[in-house]
This record gives structure tokens, sequence and C-alpha cells, in this order.
């Protein structure tokens, strides 16, 4: 949610700052906003809606300079206007900031701020005005950034300017990312790695609490007490290509086409199927931690939730020890259940999900052990883990998650495997024999890819005037919802997954003529019984979309995708892909913004 840049070199810095702001469009904002300093002072341009619209107002008035922010806004505290945009300023302009994250108590420090001038109904102005203050008795920036962040409640991240200094920016963060980016001579702010692409491989995540000081010459980074600290600095191993479209209409198509390679990346080099085994390079966990365990606890949000299911699922089954899912979201406020003898598994595709870091800090606190499974190196919650699973997904730039999804249910799944072997709960055998279907489904995915036919298909029959329900039972009651919320993200549709076995529940009072039921039926332990469920449907005049094993058609469905026969606990993995691509195919047709879907962010680092 929200993007920052920020920018101090040799280079013009509107560019630099626009073209980061582009590469963070994915994130999900409604305004945006630039400032430069100049021998004119503090320049500022910013505008509602979409950046195209700032671009806009940046051809007619320039901005020269070579030190400046960049920012896009996500509106939380005021509607999204052009005097809720960022960047925000002190009273008399010589300070400037932006800002990710909220500001909880910026209603009692604006009270305190008697004789400040505000321009906004933001909480990020309160902190413009702090800093001023500070400033007026401290004369040094980092000292008075550091004693206004001192007073904020919440989660932010800022990135300041100060007309007296010419060649300097100031970071802060706590509980939202930010990461420098090293150059040669010039240096970076983002929060997001992606936005440093263009220019530098080389990037500092700041860690919780601390404050940077950022010129021309380099970085220096201070802990929350205002002490010199030392960052690990990271190499990004994929480049600005991967950020481009590759010549694909969307981001989300490209992506969805990628899943073959990012499936198979998940498996090289870790699977040995001969042992029967799994080799993980950074897993942290010792052997006897997950031998002890007596319990999984699995924290998530949204899509890594339907992935957290699917690994519940494969831990009873292969090692056989008790799996919960919670949404990261209520574990943080619930009656804490976690405990020295639980393993707390957390799933988030940025390592930067607000509520399930919370819930990965109620874990530890309360002695459990935590792996991540994760796809950013660096994130907050691959450093604050035990141990992690790094996904091998790349860069997804679509809000809606595809590639990364199927990335997490792999790293699920070898997970489990790896857990019932050292547990004792699954043989050398078995686990041989679903190694070697893992590392055959590259290909199969490829093969789902390469049929688009009959979804495309049925994406045009069910175009308009229809709601979708998508049922599903066990490993693929997850694809079902996943499916669902596909749907609804990017097409805006009414769409909802159940449980097919829940639907004499209440659900089946929905089905009707104008009811499209998307049933998720590969052959597997509980076929039989999702027929029977489909049947219900069927006698109630709902239209039947399936997906089922290639060669086990059923008669009563309508249409068919068909994926290659494959172990069970992978069928989530291929049946997903033409939901996906059902999503996708609908959304067009619907001539909807598919990459950039209304109301969502890519990262949700905000409760």
């Amino acid at each position: 949610m929200c993007g920052i840049v920020g920018y101090v070199g040799p280079r013009a810095a509107l560019p630099v700052l626009v073209e980061g702001l582009r590469r963070l469009e994915y994130r999900g904002y409604d305004s945006a906003g630039v400032v430069v300093l100049n021998g004119h002072g503090l320049e500022s341009e910013k505008s509602p809606g979409k950046l195209q619209n700032l671009e806009e107002r940046l051809k007619k008035r320039p901005l020269d300079g070579t030190i400046g922010l960049g920012h896009t806004r996500w509106a939380t505290h005021g509607g999204a206007t052009e005097p809720n945009a960022h960047p925000h300023f002190s009273c008399d302009r010589r300070i400037a900031l932006v800002h990710n994250g909220i500001v909880e108590n910026f209603a009692e420090l604006k009270r305190g701020l008697r004789g400040h001038r505000f321009a906004s109904e933001t909480d990020t102005e309160v902190a413009a005005h702090l800093i001023e203050r500070f400033y007026a008795s401290e004369r040094d920036p980092v000292r008075a950034v550091h004693r206004a962040v001192g007073l904020l409640r919440g989660h932010f991240a800022f990135a300041v300017i100060f007309a007296d200094h010419p060649d300097l920016l100031v970071a802060a963060r706590l509980n939202c990312p930010l990461v420098l980016g090293l150059g040669e001579e010039e240096n970076f702010i983002a929060s997001d790695i992606a936005a440093l692409l263009p220019y530098t491989r080389r990037a500092l995540p700041l860690d919780e609490g601390d404050i940077a000081r950022v010129d021309r010459a380099g970085v220096r980074v201070f802990d929350r007490m205002l002490v010199p600290a030392r960052r690990p600095v990271i190499e990004v191993t994929w480049g600005a290509e991967s950020a481009a479209k590759g010549g694909h209409a969307h981001y989300m198509l490209k992506e969805i086409l990628q899943q073959s390679e990012t499936v198979a990346a998940e498996l090289s080099g870790r699977v040995d199927a001969e042992r029967g085994d799994v080799r993980f390079e950074r897993f942290g966990i010792p052997k006897a931690a997950l031998r002890s365990a007596r319990r999984i606890a699995i924290a998530a949000c949204g899509t890594a939730w339907h992935a957290g299911l699917v690994a519940k699922c494969a831990i009873e089954e292969l090692a056989k020890v008790p799996a919960d899912v919670g949404f990261s979201s209520e574990l943080r406020y619930g009656d804490t259940p976690f405990d020295r003898d639980t393993l707390t598994v957390a799933i988030s595709q940025s390592g930067e999900t607000s509520d399930t870091l919370a819930a990965v800090r109620a874990a530890r606190e309360a002695g459990s052990r935590v792996l991540a499974i994760t796809n950013i190196r660096g994130s907050t919650l691959a450093r604050e883990a035990d141990g992690v699973l790094f996904m091998r997904a790349g860069l997804e730039v679509c809000v809606a998650a595809t590639k990364t999804y199927t990335s997490q249910v792999m790293n699920a799944l070898l997970f489990a495997i790896h857990l019932g072997r050292v547990r004792g709960a699954l043989s050398r055998a078995r686990a041989r024999q679903i190694l070697r279907d893992a590392l055959a489904l590259p290909p199969k995915v490829q093969e789902v890819l390469g049929d688009d036919c009959a979804v495309l298909r049925c994406a045009k029959r069910f175009l308009r005037g229809y709601d979708y329900m998508y049922i599903g039972r066990r490993y693929n009651l997850p694809t079902a919802y996943e499916g669902a919320l596909k749907m609804k993200e990017i097409s805006y549709l009414h769409a909802e997954g159940y449980g097919a076995g829940e639907m004499k529940h209440g659900p089946l009072a929905l089905v009707d003529r104008r009811m499209t039921v998307v049933a998720i039926a590969p052959q597997g332990r509980v076929l039989e019984k999702m027929v029977s469920n489909m049947q219900e449907i069927h006698a109630r005049k709902g239209h039947l979309v399936a997906v089922t094993t290639r060669g086990h058609p059923i008669a009563i469905a309508e249409e068919t995708f068909e994926i290659p026969p494959c172990e069970e606990m992978f069928s989530p993995l291929l049946a997903v892909v033409p939901l996906q691509l059902l999503a996708y195919h609908t959304a067009v047709g619907l001539g909807r913004d598919v990459d950039q879907p209304r109301n969502l962010a890519k990262s949700v680092t905000v409760e």
C-alpha cells in the first residue's frame, strides 16, 4: 500500500522519481505527488487519480533539481484529493515528507501543535509539523526526525527532505517496509525494491526503528536509540526486465504463463527423489524442534491463507501432526494459541504484511519458533523468523496473486514432505513416489496453460448476468476459495468459495439458472462425494463448470477444464491455473483494470 521513492545524486531527479512511481503502481494507490529541491526551494506537484494525471501536470510545469521525493497514496485518513496527496509540508514549506502507513495518535498530537497551519485531512501532516518543531531547536535533520517519530504510534515509513540541506534525505521506518538503494555517487530510497531496479541491484533494507541519513556520498543508518548501526546489503537477483510485460497485454497474463517456470524453480536443487527427502538452503529450524512440535499453527492473509489450507492438509496427511490455519488479522487479537510446543508457519508474499508480522511477534513472545514462507529476501518477516523458505517466484506486479500462490503452495508441500520424513511418519518409499511426481509437475503446468480454449469459451458464455460459486473438498477446498477470490478481485463479479459438503447447509438456496458453479473435482479420495454434490447443483438448474482429471469427464458438467493426472496433494497447483485464466478472461471481457483492481493494494502494510 502506498509507494515511496527518493533520489539524491547527479541526475535530474524528476525522471527517476516518476519512473520509480510507475514501477510501484501495482501496489495500489489513488493519488500521486513529487517534490524536488532546487534554487527556488522545495517545489511540488501532486494530483489525485492515476500517475498519468501527475505526469500531464509535470509536462506543463517540469520541476528541476537533483534531489527529491515521490509518493503514491492509498487513502486512509481523508479522501483521494489533491490537498491530501503527498508530499506534506511544514508551515514554512522548508520541510517536506512522504509517508506510508498510519499515525494512530495523530489527533492527540495535532491538538498539541497549536499555531501550526494544517492543509489536509491526513494523519501524515502531523509528522511534518512535529519535525518542523524539533528542527527549530535541534537544527539537525536526523535528530529532528528521531524526536518526532519517537512520539508516533502506529505503522510508518517516512522520507524527508529539508530545504536547508540540499544534498540530504532522511528516512525512518517502523512496521512498514523501506529500503535504501546504493549507487555510484547517487543513492535511493524506496518502499519496494522494484523501484530501484533500473538503477542499482544493491539494496539495504532498514530494520524496525531505523533512521537513515542518505546523501550522494553514501548512507548512514542509526537504530532507534540513534546509535550508528550496520545493516547487511543484499544483491537483487532479478532485473528491470522482470517488471516488463514481455509483450503480453497484462502483467497478470504474463505471470500466469510463468508458472511452469516458477514451479520448476521451487523444485530445483531441493528435491532428492532417490533419498526421498527435501533440502532447503536456509531452513533454520532444528530437526529436534520439528520432531518435538505437538502442533503446527499457520498464520496468513488472503491468498496466502489459502496456501496455508493446502499446507494443513499435507501436514496432517504426511506428518501426522495437527495443523491449524488462522487469519493473521484474527490471531493478533485473539487469545494467543501459541506456545513452546507449537511451530508457527507464517506465509506472506511480501514479507511485510502487517497482520502476519503482528501474529509472528505474538508467537515468538509465547516461545514458538517461526518458519517463514516469503518471496522477498531482506523483508521484515524473513529477518524476524527463525527459519525461512524463500520462494523463487521473482517479481509479481499484478495486484492479484497468481505465480506467487503456486510458489507458496509448492513450498508448503515440500515442507510437509520434509516434516513427515523428519518425524518418521512418512516412509522413504512413499516420499520417493511423491517427489518423483513433484518433479513431473512443471510440464504438467505447461500443458494446462497450453489448453486455454475451453476457459476462454466459458468466460464468454457466463460474462454477464451470472454469479459464481466455487466448490471443492479436501486439498481443493482452498482451490475453490482461491478461484473465487481471483474472480471477485479482478472482475468485480460476486463469487464465493464453499466446501462442497456444506452446500446443503445453506448455500444451495442460491442456486438457480443464473448461478455458475465451478466444481474442482480431480481424481482423488473425495471425487465420488464431489460428483454427488454436483448432482445437487444440476438438479436445481445451476450451470456446472468442472475441473477434472484428463480421461475422467463428468457428464453433467456443461464446461470442463482438464488437468493431467497427478498425486492428489499436487492437484491444487494444476487446478488453480484454469481458474486464474477464467478470472482473467472474464475481467478483460468486462473491461476491468486487470493489473490494478479498484480498492486493492499489492502489499497490505497496515491493518
